[in-house]
């Protein structure tokens, strides 16, 4: 199905953050490509995959069985993991295409959300260095819900704080994981998958970049 993105269709917009509004994506690919060095084995695009946008427990359950760990040291490896991805966050972040034009074209004039399956401390160490901290009216994390992505938590809860319903509100994702959270919450979604081989064909519809957006809103 084909969306017409116009500003006055939707009440809310929604954003992801890792691989949508920030390049972080980079970071965890490093982060991920560390950790499974350090143990033996190598992150391949079909870990990547596996993994991109899902929560921290189903990556602690894919990293336990591919690195051949008991199920129980799974959490102690994502660990490992976002500790590496906080110093770097902490020290640089660079935005994807359009993103930070396009907050600023919205801001003021529709509510906006942010919709993270990263736990809170990355995700606030993400946005103050990008210099977007206050750009949101509601950020939601994986630390705030029950189940993140691909469950519909964490955008019910994004769109329970702006005040909208679900049905009035637009995300934007990049990943698997995300299309499904935003379809299954009620929210009409456009993707911009950073990697071509991620299947985000569930959104309702697919475009290269943001900046594909600017002209819309």
């Amino acid at each position: 199905m084909t969306v017409e993105p116009k500003s006055h269709r939707y009440q809310a917009v929604v954003f992801d953050m890792d691989g949508l509004l920030l390049d972080t994506e980079t970071m965890w690919q490093s982060a991920e490509d560390a950790l499974f060095a350090a143990h033996g084995e190598v992150f391949t695009m079909t870990d990547k995959l596996a993994v991109i946008g899902t929560s921290a427990e189903m990556t602690a359950t894919y990293f336990a069985q591919r690195l051949g760990k008991a199920p129980a040291e799974g959490s102690a490896l994502v660990d490992e993991m976002i500790e590496i991805v906080h110093d770097a966050l902490q020290r640089e972040v660079s935005q994807r295409p359009g993103a930070v034009e396009l907050v600023k074209r919205l801001r003021g004039r529709i509510p906006l959300g942010l919709a993270s399956n990263s736990p809170r401390r990355l995700v606030e160490a993400a946005l103050t260095t990008a210099g977007l901290s206050d750009a949101f009216g509601a950020i939601v994390t994986s630390d705030d819900v029950a189940h993140g992505k691909p469950a519909p938590d964490i955008y019910l809860r994004v769109c329970e704080i702006l005040g909208v319903d679900p049905t009035d509100a637009l995300a934007l994702e990049d990943s698997h994981a995300g299309v499904a959270s935003a379809k299954a919450a009620g929210l009409t979604c456009i993707a911009v998958p950073q990697f071509a081989e991620a299947d985000v064909s569930a959104a309702d519809r697919i475009i290269d970049s943001l900046e594909d957006l600017l002209a819309e809103f």
